[in-house]
C-alpha cells in the first residue's frame, strides 16, 4: 500500500517504521494525513508479524501538530462543523496509543502541540538533542485535542506548560519530566529506535500485547479514557464557540502567511 502523506516501510521483519512525510510543512496533520493514519494503522494492526512500530518525521520536524494553514483557508463554523474535525485529530493522536504492539516515537526534531500529544501517545520515545516540545495552543485561541500532558508530569508542571503557551522545552527538560527515554545523536536515531524495537520484537508477541493492553487497562481503571474524553467535548465546545484570538491568528495567516501568523502570535507576548 502507498499513501501521499506517509511513508511505511520494514527495515527488518517485525519492525514497522511510520514516517510522517509532509516536511514542507514541518509535517503537519491535515485531514488527508489522519485519514491514511487511520488507514495504515488498520493495515498494521492486521499483519500479525508485527511486533513493533517506530514513528518519525520527515525532514527537520517530527511534526508541528494540525495543518494551521489548512484551517484557515476552510475554517470550521460552530460545534457541528468543529465535531468531526476533532474527532479525528483525537484519533489521529491516540493511534499508537491504541496500536496493540508497542510503539517508539524517534523525535528527530520539533514535536509541538497535536504531535507533541502524539509523541506523548506512543509507549517509548527516543529524541535528538535540538528536539523542543510544547503545548502552544492557547497562545492563539485553541485548545487541547488531547489532554495528555496530566497524564504524564505532575499538576504544576502541566499547568505551567499548558497555561502558558509553552513551546519551547528542551529534550533535556523532556527528559527530566519523563516525556522521553533517552536522548541519542541525530545521526544514531533511526538506528538507535529499530535497536530497541528489534530488543522487543524478541519477546513473546502474545505476552508483550497483553503486557501492553494489562498496562493500559491500568490506566483505564484511574480514569484517563474517560478524562480524555471530556477534555475532549470541552475543546468541541470552545473551538465551536471560537476565540477572537484565533480568529485574528488565522486571518493573519490568510492574508501574510504563517511566518507572519507566528511573528503576530508571539509579538503579543513579547515583554511578558
Amino acid at each position: 500500500m502507498e499513501w501521499e502523506t506517509l511513508l511505511y516501510d520494514q527495515p527488518e521483519p517485525g519492525i514497522g517504521v511510520v514516517t510522517f512525510n509532509r516536511p514542507t510543512r514541518a509535517n503537519a496533520m491535515n485531514q488527508h494525513m489522519l485519514a491514511e493514519l487511520d488507514q495504515l494503522c488498520r493495515h498494521i494492526s492486521a499483519d500479525a508479524g508485527i511486533r513493533a512500530v517506530i514513528v518519525t518525521g520527515a525532514g527537520k520536524a517530527f511534526s508541528s501538530g494540525f495543518d494551521l494553514k489548512a484551517q484557515a483557508e476552510a475554517t470550521p463554523q460552530g460545534v457541528g462543523e468543529w465535531e468531526p474535525v476533532l474527532e479525528a485529530d483525537f484519533r489521529g493522536i491516540m493511534s499508537f496509543w491504541n496500536l496493540s504492539v508497542p510503539t517508539i516515537a524517534a523525535v528527530n526534531g520539533a514535536a509541538l502541540a497535536g504531535g507533541f500529544e502524539l509523541m506523548m501517545g506512543c509507549d517509548l520515545a527516543l529524541s535528538v538533542e535540538s528536539a523542543v516540545f510544547g503545548e502552544p495552543e492557547l497562545k492563539f485561541g485553541a485548545g487541547i485535542v488531547a489532554m495528555l500532558l496530566p497524564w504524564h508530569v505532575p499538576p504544576k508542571i502541566a499547568k505551567g506548560v499548558i497555561f502558558t503557551g509553552e513551546d519551547a522545552i528542551a529534550a533535556p527538560q523532556a527528559l527530566d519530566w519523563g516525556l522521553i527515554n533517552r536522548i541519542v545523536p541525530a545521526e544514531d536515531l533511526l538506528a538507535e529506535a529499530v535497536a530497541l524495537a528489534r530488543r522487543i520484537s524478541r519477546l513473546d508477541a502474545m505476552a508483550m500485547r497483553r503486557t501492553k493492553q494489562a498496562m493500559h487497562r491500568s490506566y483505564e481503571l484511574m480514569g484517563m479514557q474517560a478524562a480524555l474524553r471530556a477534555s475532549l467535548d470541552i475543546d468541541i465546545l470552545l473551538e465551536g464557540e471560537g476565540t477572537d484570538l484565533k480568529r485574528g491568528f488565522l486571518k493573519v495567516l490568510r492574508d501574510q502567511g504563517l511566518g507572519k501568523a507566528l511573528a503576530w502570535r508571539e509579538a503579543r507576548f513579547a515583554g511578558a
